[in-house]
């Protein structure tokens, strides 16, 4: 079985058919979905859905695009809840930097200022991160460390390969591969990926988005981490069963859901 750690199910593109595609993964061995909190817009359906399926958890946060909204979301409102599981996904997005070096280093420093403050409201709450980084690796890494991510641990969604964060495991932190891992250009990922320890390494969609080999262009889902496990199994050269449980059992153990 396998567990989908990163599916935005509260997106519009899954509103017509939800329940068929929760069944055709259930189906196809997978069997709990994570909804990352990313825009506040959409917070209240990832709740609703996780109310209404026993196998749906979501997490409370704000991207990094949506800084905006961190200080309109009643965090407390939702943390509370029996079916969150993290906070997040929050972190640092560097890549689409526009204007002025003044403007961008506003840009820099604001998203610092929001992911911080998600840092502490994960350490409030005792919660784990889920944590985007693009293009913002050092940064990122260095303000974790200062703000003592260690208490809670977390996932590096989507996980860029980059070796530098590799430590980041000796602070709890789990590495989230996704469909990335099927591109033909993902030649860094695949090189990374046998230096990640075994125990750290959890599977996700990011559903709709990173439709792995060989769906890429059509909307990904759940059902689509089968192949996301498929070539780590090839790549690491261990049976398939082995990767889902082992990647079942760490998502299980951080999540702290059974």
């Amino acid at each position: 079985m396998i567990i989908d750690t990163h599916i935005h199910l509260d997106d519009k593109r899954y509103e017509e058919d939800l329940e068929a595609v929760l069944e055709r993964a259930r189906e196809g061995g997978v069997e709990r979905f994570v909804i990352p909190g990313a825009d506040a817009t959409t917070l209240e359906r990832a709740v609703s859905i996780a109310q209404m399926y026993e196998d749906v958890f979501f997490a409370v946060g704000i991207h990094p695009y949506d800084k905006e909204q961190f200080d309109t979301l009643a965090f407390e409102k939702y943390v509370g809840h029996e079916k969150c599981v993290a906070i997040g996904e929050c972190g640092l997005d560097y890549f689409r930097l526009e204007g002025s070096p003044e403007e961008q280093e506003a840009e820099k420093k604001e998203q610092k200022r929001v992911f911080r403050a998600q840092i502490e409201l994960a350490k409030k709450y005792k919660k784990p991160l889920i944590v985007h980084i693009r293009d913002a690796s050092r940064d990122a890494k260095e303000l974790m460390l200062e703000a003592g991510v260690g208490e809670v641990g977390g996932v590096l969604h989507c996980y860029n390969a980059d070796e530098e964060l590799l430590t980041l495991a000796n602070e709890g932190f789990y590495f989230g591969i996704g469909g990335v891992l099927t591109f033909k250009n993902a030649k860094k990922l695949v090189n990374v990926l046998p230096k990640i320890p075994q125990e750290r390494l959890i599977v996700e969609t990011d559903g709709p988005y990173l439709t792995p080999t060989p769906h890429r262009g059509q909307r990904n889902e759940p059902l689509y981490t089968t192949f996301v496990a498929q070539k780590m199994s090839e790549l690491l050269k261990i049976p398939y069963d082995v990767v889902a449980a082992n990647t079942t059992a760490n998502a299980k153990k951080l999540f702290n859901i059974s």
